[in-house]
């Protein structure tokens, strides 16, 4: 059933709504035009019920069709609080306890050190503190690849920690693949039919799917934009069907309500429980510390007093008042959902392009408006944010450039960089020398194809045919004694590159030629 006390209510609420907080439309209207994006849907649940449902924009540019609160958006990273729900319900059923080690219920699982192999539990797969570094791992799903669910948490054992067990904070997405591959072996259903009964079902998400293959010409969803060279265009929707646990989940603002009503209500809807009220203070309790770092000034209010992450949940505070949220971030499609649990609020933001700046304008806008805060111009205030980044990092980029030495040559002769080159958890890296030109191709990631083009030294800087990506990566090349190549490393020319695009985290060697593809 289709949230039906909420849309009963929604004719008599949206002109409330709307005389209450005049500044909204405006405020959404500005931030498709300041922050280039072609379509916003937002919406607002109070008190369990759906006040406010609005698109804004267009779904595709190009295309009149409206952005709808139908309209369907890849949630990307708001997906893992199903992840973690899912394995709540287990825990209330008895099935498991969230630190159980891994291995309990997946004896094949291994991550790089055999200690951590042995200690880690289902809750450590969800709260960042693995040791792995930001992203670890993340070029195995990430852009669209080929390889299959099975074989990126066997490759997992080979990514290098970071730092040690539980000692710090850093992001990461391939453990909520293996969370989803401990929910089959628990339950004996794929983490996909998991989430379709026990959430899907029960909310009435009709329209939501755990998979954006299912989206076809002609259906009522949202395609993502991302900038080439400066210009706006369309790009392909992301497949994540190989690390779907972490990211892959369709859904619109109209579906996505129901799922925070129940989160508002401590697990219950419509008189069905999904998960036990203990399990949801569970799921938005303090694991992991999070840094809480010192935005400029026009930022200053959205300063929390502190940050923490949850399970599937980051838990901090707004203004002094607590506030569960999450952000998610695709090609070209960014979306947050946030809720302040005292005052039974909830703020959904979609959003077709990949400037979070709007979705946390458009948020803080509706949560000043509950907490009678001063009225302050979040649309301005992250515009002048955002140019600053973008300000920064092409300074960061200029300086490495007029920095480098021009007149440098490459130590070999071009066609002595060519080979197949291997990473010992992403696989091969192929190089072939065509025409006077290098070019790459990561063998499992179609898109990671372009130029070598000589940089300095033995730098090339990796330019890859898709514009898009913003991506662009320096390779440097480390010799053996007796001249030939010894290695490879890789890392970002932007500092606005995504960090799931960990290069950083390549260690290539060569290997030959018909050698049997990794």
């Amino acid at each position: 059933m289709r949230l039906a006390t909420a849309l009963l209510t929604l004719a008599f609420a949206l002109p409330s709504f709307g005389l209450a907080q005049p500044n909204l439309d405006s405020a959404v209207e500005r931030a498709l035009k300041e922050f280039n994006i072609p379509g916003i849907a937002v919406g607002v649940i109070k008190d369990g019920q759906l006040v406010l449902a609005k698109g804004y924009g267009v779904r595709k540019l190009g295309d009149p069709a409206p952005v709808t609160p139908d309209t369907l958006f890849g949630v990307a990273s708001n997906t893992k609080a199903f992840t973690a729900a899912s394995l709540a319900i287990l825990v209330d059923e008895g099935k498991l306890r969230w630190d159980d080690p891994v291995i309990q219920y997946l004896p094949a699982f291994q991550m790089y050190d055999p200690y951590v192999t042995r200690e880690m539990t289902i809750r450590d797969l969800l709260v960042h503190r693995s040791g792995l570094g930001l992203g670890a791992g993340d070029l195995m799903f990430f852009p669209t690849s080929t390889l299959s669910s099975a074989e990126i948490v066997k490759r997992l054992r080979w990514v290098r920690p970071a730092t040690s067990f539980r000692s710090r904070y850093a992001y990461d997405n391939v453990l909520y693949l293996v969370a989803g591959q401990v929910i089959e072996a628990v339950s004996g259903k794929p983490w996909d039919a998991f989430v379709r009964e026990r959430f899907f079902k029960p909310l009435g998400m009709t329209r939501s799917t755990t998979s954006s293959t299912v989206l076809k010409p002609g259906m009522d969803y949202a395609t993502p934009h991302a900038a080439a060279e400066g210009k706006l265009e369309p790009i392909a929707l992301t497949n994540l069907d190989n690390n779907a646990p972490a990211g892959a989940i369709q859904s619109s603002v109209n579906d996505m309500a129901h799922w925070v009503v129940a989160q508002l209500n401590g697990g219950e809807y419509n008189g069905t429980r999904l998960f036990s009220a203990k399990q949801n203070q569970e799921m938005w309790s303090a694991n992991t510390v999070m840094p809480v770092g010192n935005p400029p000034g026009e930022l200053s209010e959205a300063k929390p007093n502190f940050q923490a992450y949850g399970l599937g949940w980051v838990v901090s505070d707004y203004r002094g008042t607590k506030m569960i949220h999450h952000t998610g971030g695709l090609a070209g499609m960014v979306t947050r959902v946030t809720m302040l649990p005292s005052l039974k609020l909830g703020v959904l933001v979609f959003t077709n392009q990949e400037v979070g700046a709007a979705f946390n304008a458009i948020t803080y806008t509706v949560l000043d408006h509950y907490l009678n805060a001063p009225a302050k111009d979040w649309v301005g205030a992250y515009a002048t944010y955002q140019a600053g980044r973008v300000a920064e990092a092409g300074e960061t980029v200029s300086k490495a450039a007029a920095g480098r030495n021009t007149n440098s040559k490459p130590s070999l002769p071009l066609a002595s960089y060519a080979g197949r080159f291997r990473d010992a958890w992403y696989g091969d890296v192929l190089i072939e020398e065509k025409d006077g030109k290098l070019l790459i191709r990561f063998s499992h990631s179609p898109s990671l194809t372009g130029e070598l083009v000589h940089w300095q030294y033995d730098t090339f800087v990796a330019r890859w045919n898709d514009r898009t990506l913003l991506a662009d990566a320096y390779m440097t090349f480390t010799l053996k004694p007796d001249g030939k190549l010894d290695s490879a490393k890789m890392v970002a020319v932007s500092p606005l590159t995504d960090f799931s695009f960990d290069f950083h985290d390549l260690f290539l060697r060569p290997v030959a030629a018909d050698a049997k593809p990794y």
